[in-house]
């Protein structure tokens, strides 16, 4: 009986495996993996980032903490999974509808895609949509020199980039605060504000706040 179940388990994996071999279900295919390297790729970023941040920063009872991080996790895995599928299906219909792919097809797509399963404001999307934003802006730039549509810069802009990001930034923590994604608030406050504050050593070395009433 075992023997019999091994087989038919064989022969499910040999017809799996030859349909992926077939050209034309590949597209069909791609779509399929995209999602599931989508809902991978999602969770191996945000597990560990909501692990860190919500240790750090959120109160909560140890079972509050777990249920946040895996609900972070599971939005981010799902969005990117459902985007990667968005994406890639519009630019298989595109290229089948057209009869080869053109620049447009790839911006199309993925505006498309961005609608609609980034398009509600809330803090992981926020913090994805902020995150490519950074690298557009570079990409952008960098994309001009290459064109010719900026002079090259004869020296390593990077430096002066740099000092106007943290100028700017601080700037903004200082005197605008409310400007800014909450997760940079926190962590813009356990630097600069919770370090001018300690009681005795335990505040100032060992812990950043003390729990006690003393």
């Amino acid at each position: 009986m075992a023997g019999g179940g091994g087989d038919a388990v064989r022969a499910l994996l040999r017809a799996a495996n030859a349909i992926l071999q077939q050209r034309r279900y590949r597209a069909a295919l791609a779509v399929l993996k995209g999602f599931r390297n989508g809902a991978v790729y999602g969770a191996k970023i945000r597990a560990p980032h909501a692990l860190v941040m919500t240790f750090l920063f959120k109160s909560g009872s140890l079972r509050e903490k777990l249920k946040s991080i895996a609900q972070a996790t599971y939005t981010h895995s799902r969005n990117l999974a459902y985007f990667v599928f968005t994406y890639k299906g519009l630019m298989a219909l595109q290229s089948r509808l057209q009869g080869k792919k053109i620049p447009f097809h790839s911006f199309f797509a993925a505006c498309i895609g961005g609608w609609l399963v980034f398009g509600e404001n809330n803090p992981i999307n926020s913090q994805i949509i902020m995150y490519l934003l950074s690298r557009i802006l570079f990409g952008l730039s960098r994309l001009a020199v290459e064109k010719g549509y900026i002079p090259q810069p004869k020296q390593d802009p990077f430096p002066l980039v740099a000092a106007l990001i943290w100028g700017t930034v601080l700037w903004l923590f200082e005197y605008h605060r409310q400007t800014l994604q909450p997760s940079l608030q926190s962590s813009m406050t356990y630097l600069y504000d919770d370090s001018n504050v300690w009681h005795d050593i335990s505040d100032f070395l060992i812990y950043n706040k003390r729990t006690d009433n003393k």
